[in-house]
């Protein structure tokens, strides 16, 4: 790819079930363009011929949050926790995910992209973390969403902890958002999470009570997903801007 030429960064489309429209948060595009590259909202469609002919023509998919995901798609019925629901956006990603994934595409999951990432390939969720999976980490945050709410471990050895402290110890970046060079305070904002973990999937950050807050796929060129928010956080905190520096170099280095 020429040094000249930004990566194209395809972001999957936020739907608003009062106005049925679609829209998108910037923070999503503001993330990827600071990194230095260029964001373009997806069409909401689950046309296979169209979806391969898009992930033929991008650098990068985002996956970004929104809904609950449709239980029937990892076997199960809807708790009384899940109601807000959109089946299109659970079609649409049911084959974008597998497309990037055949293309080898850099893909980056955020909050409800974790999640369907993680059902993609064959993983289960928690419907509702507080009446299924009690504990004293709070996962539901609330305004101002730029505001760490818990801490995660974040895995040695992981690609995430080698693009937050390349130097291995992480000492300059010690400030309200980093207490120390293993875990990372994350803006969090979910009531669903990874339960059993998609094929392929291998942790890089564990909450305090045990839920896995961020993954990645050793053997594809870039596949990471976050389950807290980046979009926002990044405004504010070095350490999420460099998520979306890896996602996008990942694609900038892409060959066709």
């Amino acid at each position: 790819m020429p040094a000249s030429r930004k990566p194209l960064i395809g972001v999957t489309p936020l739907w608003d079930d009062k106005l049925e429209s679609l829209w998108m948060l910037p923070g999503y595009f503001d993330g990827i363009t600071e990194a230095g590259g260029i964001p373009v909202m997806l069409p909401l469609t689950d046309d296979e011929a169209s979806i391969e002919q898009l992930v033929g023509s991008l650098d990068g998919v985002l996956v970004a949050g929104g809904h609950d995901m449709g239980p029937d798609l990892y076997g199960e019925e809807p708790g009384p926790k899940t109601v807000e629901l959109c089946p299109a956006r659970d079609r649409m990603e049911m084959r974008l995910i597998p497309a990037a994934l055949r293309h080898d595409k850099p893909l980056l999951g955020i909050c409800r992209g974790i999640q369907s990432l993680n059902v993609a390939l064959g993983g289960t969720l928690w419907q509702d973390l507080p009446s299924q999976h009690p504990g004293d980490v709070e996962h539901h945050g609330k305004p101002p969403y730029d505001e760490p709410v818990h801490t995660v471990r974040v895995e040695p050895n992981s690609p995430l902890a080698a693009a937050l402290w390349p130097d291995g110890d992480g000492d300059e970046r010690f400030d309200r958002f980093h207490p120390a060079a293993d875990t990372l305070a994350v803006n969090s904002f979910h009531h669903q999470a990874i339960r059993l973990l998609g094929d392929g999937l291998k942790p890089m950050a564990i909450a305090p009570d045990g839920i896995v807050e961020a993954v990645y796929a050793p053997d594809r060129r870039f596949v990471w997903a976050v389950q807290w928010h980046p979009e926002f956080a990044h405004k504010v905190d070095a350490n999420q801007r460099a998520i979306f520096s890896a996602f996008v170099e990942a694609a900038a280095n892409q060959t066709r």
